[in-house]
């Protein structure tokens, strides 16, 4: 019909696209790690093996760069929490594995609380309210398994993993104080005994 507007769907990123800004983004991160957040970004196209221009294309500056890494941690925090929520056997130790993964993850993790931007996209927004829900199911689970008391809310879960994956300066082995934190946290949200007056 003469005059009506044909739709075309939007086309989706070439594999090969995806694979660059995969890099880009991962090269960010390790870069963020060793030199601090005012690397260049030349450097960052250096160490992922592609082309200023390429990076430039992407990201057209710092913030974008930023925002992009952060929407990459939400992610990362959400397929951790929706793994972990998914597992067999007591939720408790479900809670621990997604802690334990936080940890290990650390090094990944560019958000509000490790110097990410605060103002979150729209993307970055959603991605942390599915890390809400996933781990709302492992505590959800955990109170009708009895195996976290009642009261602990997918926020104390969340803030605290943060905290975990946020070394504190002039700690030399930050992966085991933060297991041991993990380890006091954990004692702290099982229920506690029966005839217990704690």
């Amino acid at each position: 019909m003469a005059g009506t507007a044909v739709s075309v769907p939007a086309r989706r990123p070439r594999r090969d696209a995806l694979a660059n800004q995969e890099r880009v983004l991962a090269a960010a991160v390790t870069a963020r790690l060793h030199e601090g957040r005012q690397i260049p970004m030349a450097e960052i196209a250096r160490l992922a093996g592609v082309g200023v221009g390429t990076l430039y294309r992407r990201f057209p500056n710092r913030e974008a760069l930023l925002s992009a890494l952060t929407e990459r941690s939400f992610a990362l925090v959400r397929d951790l929490a929706a793994a972990s929520a998914s597992l067999e056997g007591p939720a408790v130790v479900c809670l621990e594995h997604f802690l334990d993964g936080t940890i290990s993850h650390r090094d990944q993790l560019v958000l509000p609380m490790h110097g990410g931007p605060v103002e979150l996209s729209q993307t970055a927004v959603r991605l942390r309210d599915e890390v809400r829900d996933a781990v709302a199911r492992l505590v959800e689970r955990g109170v009708d398994d009895r195996t976290l008391r009642e009261g602990l809310t997918p926020d104390d879960v969340i803030t605290f993993g943060a905290m975990l994956a946020q070394p504190l300066p002039g700690v030399a082995d930050w992966d085991t104080v933060a297991r041991r934190q993990k380890d006091i946290f954990i004692a702290g949200v099982v229920p506690a005994p029966a005839g217990s007056s704690v």
